[in-house]
């Protein structure tokens, strides 16, 4: 018997690809309403999954991606803090 472990594809809601989960980062919606940055992929709500890079940053703003994916308006403050934290995970 192998032992090949399936590996869960997520898509991108900027560029569309289809890509491995650990590969994304995870955005979620908590109950409050509250929108984070999940780094671990195991906290509770609603995620969408971006790619870690600002172009699919940018694509998922204009083409409303992450609105699509929450089914609701995003602040603007989320973008800034995901372009923030798109900044920080290049630079490294």
């Amino acid at each position: 018997m192998s032992n090949n472990k399936k590996v869960p594809m997520r898509k991108c809601v900027g560029c569309q690809e289809m890509k491995s989960k650990k590969e994304m980062l995870r955005i979620i919606r908590t109950q409050e309403g509250e929108f984070l940055l999940d780094a671990t992929g195991k906290k509770n709500g609603r995620g969408a999954y971006i790619c870690p890079s600002s172009e699919c940053l940018s694509k998922a703003i204009r083409q409303k991606g992450l609105e699509r994916s929450f089914k609701q308006a995003i602040p603007q403050d989320v973008y800034e803090m995901l372009e923030r934290e798109m900044r920080e995970s290049e630079s490294k």
